[in-house]
């Protein structure tokens, strides 16, 4: 609804004389980016539910709260540029309190979900962890790696989102950028999707000098997004990224742990590497004892993950 009703409420000549600050490419992108943040989480969380991932159905309830927190950081954006056409007569000013309500809302009902969703996580957990159990066996130690393993992937899955959201946000709302660089951001996207597609597969085929050189892309990926978060900020170039400073520090910050917890990850899963955990992860599936009864009771002890997608 805030989406249609700040698109629809634009009047006059407004595309060409905001094209500098761009207010009107940044509140359809922020909005844009939030149904895909959302939608996004659906898929995330029928994945969770297939595999049986419980550390990511945990990471879930934490995006959860990335999304409240974006919320909040967007219900300004909107405020400022709604006042900043209305003083150009492109929109009327009564719109702001029609989409206000609506928009104090969305965090608020993010909020009871996140409450309900960590609830429900918890319950998942207790189950998915006894059927992991039975899955791995009491062997304390192949336990972690396992774990281990489960945080790897999910991380992977997490630093796509937030690491497109930026791209975004970058590539549409940003202006007075170089040509170079507006291509190279535009390049890193589909390069971005194969090293995380690959990072996936060598831990799972435990393939050593793939995951080195994985780890050393990561390296330049935190590079890069420590390069963008001081520029946004530099007096030379400040103007060019007050229409978005703000979520697009928000996602910088967040991409930029999110890098630094996947390396450690990753250099965690490589000391796994030839110590049993590769039969349990290679392209295999959990199933629980209401799955396995009703497909007969066939296969009890063929029972375990499949990470086939990454």
């Amino acid at each position: 609804f805030a989406f249609a009703k700040f698109q629809t409420s634009l009047r006059g000549d407004w595309g060409e004389e905001t094209l500098t600050s761009r207010p009107t490419r940044t509140i359809p992108t922020f909005l844009a980016l939030y149904i895909f943040g959302f939608l996004y989480q659906l898929i995330l969380v029928y994945d969770a539910l297939r595999l049986k991932n419980t550390i990511q159905v945990i990471g879930l309830c934490i995006y959860n709260v990335g999304l409240l927190v974006y919320a909040a950081v967007q219900m300004d954006q909107i405020h400022q540029a709604i006042e900043e056409l209305s003083g150009r007569d492109y929109i009327d000013p009564a719109v702001w309190e029609i989409e206000r309500p609506y928009l104090i809302a969305i965090p608020c009902v993010i909020a009871l979900g996140t409450v309900l969703l960590a609830i429900i996580a918890w319950k998942l957990y207790d189950e998915f962890a006894w059927t992991i159990y039975k899955h791995i066996s009491a062997d304390l130690r192949m336990k972690r790696r396992y774990l281990t393993f489960q945080i790897y992937i999910a991380l992977l899955k997490f630093d796509f989102f937030f690491f497109l959201g930026f791209t975004i946000q970058f590539v549409v709302v940003v202006v007075n950028t170089q040509n170079s660089e507006f291509y190279l951001t535009i390049a890193a996207i589909p390069v971005t999707i194969i090293i995380l597609l690959l990072a996936g597969f060598f831990t799972r085929k435990e393939n050593a000098p793939g995951m080195l050189a994985v780890i050393v892309l990561y390296f330049a990926g935190l590079a890069y997004f420590l390069f963008k978060l001081v520029r946004m900020y530099q007096p030379l170039r400040r103007s060019d990224y007050d229409p978005v400073r703000r979520p697009l520090t928000t996602f910088a910050v967040i991409t930029v742990i999110l890098i630094i917890l996947t390396i450690v990850n990753a250099c965690m899963c490589m000391a796994n590497f030839g110590r049993g955990l590769k039969p349990h992860i290679a392209g295999r599936k959990l199933e629980s004892e209401e799955e396995k009864f009703a497909n007969g009771g066939m296969g009890s002890e063929m029972a375990n993950y499949n990470y086939g997608h990454g």
